[in-house]
């Protein structure tokens, strides 16, 4: 306040001296009572009035007035902390020379790093970490081979990005909601959902709990905590931070967690998310999967910014970049970063640097946009399972024997799972209008009627196995 009223004081004073007196500025001014105001302490001449006193020293300070080095020490009082003043043109750069590093622990060969740092991970936690990784690519094989033979009408793979699905699943807790994309199986695998739901859903018979009104891979469990995935990119960010902060209110020890891909860093919900998740101190962990490619287009179409890890810090978002394909650093940081989320009240923002090895879907070809030679070399030099598998090994936690016995066993069941999907009855027809209101509405009743009268017209077009 007195800092307040001395440059109230201050300005009064100049504007009393610039306008009665007729100084062309403020410099002037003060220039003029230097020059022609009697030598000597200015307090001996003038009266003992206060006021009298405070121009004395007004005096003396207003020669200081638009001072580079006064300049240079003041600040504006701003909305979100104290602002510097600066008298240079300075733009801050479009981009750092150096880019932000990535946390790894493990090197391409599988050997962890010397003086490296990462969350202990116990025998247990480890074999079943690998094991699903297996299980997620097996899974993924014979579901694409299922879609090319036509009993499937899409797939999508996740095909060098198992590390991202398995060791961020790993690092969280059962309560923790997840807000997918459509490359996050792995999340659900980890946490119970069996090879027989998975393939419900895919064939779209009367067990998919979506019941058949979901594309493929577009899996949902209320059990799991695992909200439906959407094919819309980013829409679940937004959904990601309001559950978050409803999570906050309620107190709970858990957080929202949402998967996205680069491409997905490029809509509007991304950047409404960070900034409603950064502003309401909502515990969310945002996991951008960099796999350099948006379907077809590359990172370098995508943005100019150094990757996605430093838009965190725009919208004042505490943020890391990871080695995707190191199962390690992915579990490190994604347990890390969940312990902060939950006791800081605070989003997070990963970035895991990996490579979509498979096409982006069945209706893709990726050969078309990037080099056979390219893919290769990510599939053998930056193998999440090999590298993991090198270190389990190191421990003692794995062997040969061991390999081929979960392969055989995966493969007997994904068999067994396809083949109860498809003999399983699909869903009935009146499921495609319900669910959604309480009372139907009229027009939703109109679709229903016109949809029944085009069956009953043209019923060679119905398929015979969904009943009516």
């Amino acid at each position: 306040m007195a800092q307040h009223l001395k440059s109230s004081s201050k300005s009064i004073l100049l504007n009393i001296l610039r306008h009665n007196i007729g100084f062309s500025s403020p410099s002037h001014a003060s220039r003029h009572l230097r020059h022609n105001l009697p030598h000597g302490p200015l307090t001996t001449r003038l009266s003992p009035n206060p006021i009298t006193r405070y121009c004395n020293t007004m005096v003396d300070t207003l020669s200081s007035i638009g001072s580079h080095e006064d300049t240079n020490s003041q600040v504006m009082d701003f909305p979100g902390g104290k602002v510097a003043f600066t008298p240079e043109i300075h733009f801050i750069s479009e981009s750092n020379e150096e880019r932000v590093p990535c946390y790894r622990v493990l090197d391409d060969n599988g050997q962890q790093l010397t003086n490296s740092q990462f969350v202990p991970v116990s025998k247990e936690i480890a074999v079943k970490m690998y094991s699903d990784m297996v299980t997620l690519q097996m899974m993924d094989n014979i579901f694409y081979e299922a879609q090319r033979q036509g009993r499937l009408s899409f797939y999508a793979t996740a095909f060098g990005e198992e590390a991202i699905n398995i060791a961020s699943a790993a690092a969280l807790s059962p309560d923790d909601v997840i807000f997918p994309q459509y490359r996050e199986p792995g999340v659900l695998l980890w946490r119970g959902f069996t090879l027989q739901e998975f393939a419900n859903q895919c064939f779209g018979n009367k067990s998919d709990y979506g019941k058949g009104r979901q594309m493929p891979v577009h899996y949902g469990s209320n059990k799991l905590n695992y909200f439906t995935v959407s094919a819309t990119i980013a829409t679940q960010l937004p959904n990601a931070v309001g559950a978050a902060y409803s999570l906050k209110m309620d107190e709970k020890d858990a957080c929202a967690v949402t998967f996205f891909g680069d491409g997905g860093s490029s809509e509007g919900d991304f950047h409404a998310a960070l900034n409603f998740a950064a502003v309401m101190e909502a515990p969310v962990l945002f996991i951008c999967r960099n796999n350099g490619w948006a379907i077809s287009t590359p990172t370098s179409d995508q943005f100019r910014s150094d990757g996605v890890v430093v838009k965190g810090r725009a919208y004042g978002i505490r943020s890391i970049r990871v080695d995707g394909n190191d199962a390690l650093a992915m579990y490190s940081a994604v347990h890390e970063a969940r312990e902060m989320a939950i006791r800081e009240h605070r989003p997070i923002l990963i970035e895991a640097l990996t490579y979509r090895v498979g096409h982006h879907s069945t209706s893709d070809d990726s050969t078309r946009y990037r080099s056979a030679d390219e893919i290769e070399w990510w599939n053998k030099a930056r193998n999440p399972l090999s590298r993991f598998r090198t270190w389990v090994e190191s421990n003692g936690w794995w062997s040969d024997e061991a390999e081929s016995d979960l392969r055989s066993k995966i493969k007997k069941e994904m068999l067994e799972a396809i083949r109860v999907a498809e003999k399983t009855e699909k869903p009935n027809l009146n499921h495609m209008f319900s669910d959604v209101y309480d009372v139907p509405p009229l027009n939703l009743r109109e679709q229903e009627l016109l949809v029944r009268q085009a069956i009953k017209s043209h019923p060679q077009d119905y398929p015979s196995d969904v009943p009516l």
